[in-house]
């Protein structure tokens, strides 16, 4: 009972927190418009008379909340036959990581194909009775965050059965600016590293859209054909802008995603999260806003991590217990109260994010040399080298444990990827 009162509170802690954003933004006039509301400002011109398939799921919508689904439902010109959905579904309503079904939209009654069951990749007789895929869904920006992956592969399914592909714009909720992170390389391509781009890529979808389409990822995936992509690029959005400064509404993306300051927090601890030996918030009110276990001394390891004067970031202790345990915990953390730290971001500009949760592995080891941290789960090697797009960086760093002895690995290919990627910039 106690957890089932525990579980009432978090689901009402998250909806009076949507409810104090959308009181905030949701009618007023926000400073940006999605591509969906340029689209239909447009009158649909680039679906006009076409049999129309769309990619979404709960963060499709205009600034008024009302979904993308119904607004290219109810559009005079075209005709949705299809959705397709990713991880979590059109709807939202699969847990992270499970399959998602074929089925029918309550609502419209639209035909409704999984991206995330059997296939990743929309077939031929998924899309054999549409003309035009069309793409709306909020990302984060981060590379391990599946929806980029999604919107890929059903560019190379376009590419490959001579579809249409439109990308209606969204923020990226980091601005555009903030690059971090090598480049995935050969071996470690995955769902959550599919394509050769930083852990933190500083594009929009439609941006990245036309960087994969105009560097030939998608033609090499496709037999050498590229994908018929259009963009419909937001107004108003700038690359200095973090999504709160654009003015809409917020719908999360993904559960543990409520509101946009997630999406800072998500690369600040989401590779070491795979190691699944660390709470990181998962299973309590802060996701990925933490760092903890039973065994941490909280105020210790606090006064440590402030020691390392890290640019943009401060921490404080934080001792609690999950609302609810996570099936892949290891075993011997289950039910416990964890004790470590929260993060809180100071200056996003100057944090280096993805970076913070190694300087915390490397605290830990100087205060608790004798536990081997990789080795407290190694069956999860494969995935958090997945993640990290390299081997390189856990064999280098679980020598000493020392940030330094990454630091220029990780950071390697930034300067590089912003000038290749910024000739497809939409925005300024």
């Amino acid at each position: 009972m106690k957890k089932i009162f525990a579980i009432v509170a978090l689901c009402v802690f998250a909806l009076n927190a949507s409810a104090q954003d959308c009181g905030k933004h949701c009618g007023g006039a926000a400073k940006v418009k999605p591509g969906v509301e340029v689209l239909r400002e447009s009158g649909f011109k680039v679906l006009d008379g076409k049999r129309v398939g769309l990619v979404t799921n709960p963060s499709g919508i205009d600034n008024n909340l009302k979904s993308t689904v119904d607004i290219l439902n109810e559009a005079p010109n075209c005709k949705l036959v299809a959705l397709y959905g990713p991880e979590h579904g059109v709807r939202g309503n699969a847990h992270a990581g499970d399959a998602v079904s074929d089925a029918s939209d309550p609502k419209t009654g639209v035909k409704t194909y999984s991206l995330y069951g059997k296939t990743h990749k929309p077939t031929a007789e998924m899309l054999k009775d549409i003309d035009v895929l069309v793409y709306d869904i909020q990302d984060i920006g981060c590379r391990s965050y599946t929806f980029y992956a999604t919107m890929g592969v059903c560019m190379e399914a376009c590419a490959e059965f001579d579809k249409e592909f439109v990308v209606l714009d969204r923020p990226n909720p980091l601005g555009g600016n903030k690059v971090e992170g090598n480049l995935v390389e050969e071996g470690y391509f995955s769902f959550v590293s599919k394509y050769a781009i930083p852990y933190l890529y500083g594009l929009t979808p439609g941006e990245l859209a036309q960087y994969l389409n105009g560097e030939g990822v998608i033609s090499a995936k496709a037999g050498g054909k590229k994908c018929k992509l259009t963009v419909v690029p937001m107004e108003g959005w700038k690359r200095s802008m973090k999504f709160r400064e654009t003015g809409m509404p917020w719908v999360a993306p993904s559960p543990q995603i409520p509101a946009p300051e997630n999406a800072f927090f998500y690369p600040i601890s989401g590779v070491i999260g795979e190691l699944y030996i660390f709470n990181t918030g998962i299973g309590y009110t802060l996701p990925f806003e933490t760092f903890a276990t039973s065994w941490i001394d909280a105020d210790k390891l606090c006064d440590k991590m402030n020691a390392l004067n890290l640019p943009g970031l401060k921490f404080r202790p934080i001792n609690y217990k999950p609302f609810y345990d996570l099936s892949w915990v290891v075993e011997k953390e289950k039910g416990k109260e964890v004790h470590g730290v929260q993060t809180y971001i100071t200056d996003f500009d100057a944090a280096n994010l993805t970076l913070t949760q190694f300087y915390f592995l490397q605290v830990v080891h100087e205060m608790y040399p004798e536990v081997t941290l990789f080795d407290q789960n190694p069956k999860r090697f494969g995935m958090f080298d997945k993640v990290c797009g390299t081997k390189e960086i856990r064999e280098r760093f679980s020598k000493r444990y020392k940030v330094e002895d990454i630091a220029d690995y990780f950071n390697k290919d930034n300067e590089a990827f912003k000038a290749k990627s910024s000739k497809y910039y939409l925005y300024k």
